[in-house]
């Protein structure tokens, strides 16, 4: 199945995060569940129209990225949990 958001959605996949830090400390998993998750870009439109312009979304398919956990629609596509979200609730891109 393929989805195209629309408008200034993006299409976000969960990424695990990692259960033992760098130092070897174990990270339980009830632990803060109110933080910001790490997601992976999987679609995105070109942008929002406002007064017969494009808004440029500087987003791709495979960008990392870093949005709220209860943020918008969660969805199942082919036994995957994803998430639309708006551009705007994307807190950051993650450089790698």
């Amino acid at each position: 199945m393929k989805i195209q958001p629309m408008s200034d959605r993006v299409l976000l996949k969960w990424v695990e995060a990692e259960k033992v830090t760098k130092s070897w400390i174990y990270i339980p998993e009830n632990v803060n569940k109110e933080r910001p998750y790490a997601y992976e870009v999987i679609a995105v439109w070109p942008g929002k129209e406002v007064d017969g312009k494009i808004i440029k979304i500087d987003l791709k398919a495979w960008d990392k990225v870093i949005s709220w956990q209860y943020s918008w629609d969660d969805i199942e596509i082919d036994g995957q949990k994803m998430k639309i979200v708006g551009a705007d609730y994307i807190l950051a891109k993650i450089e790698e």
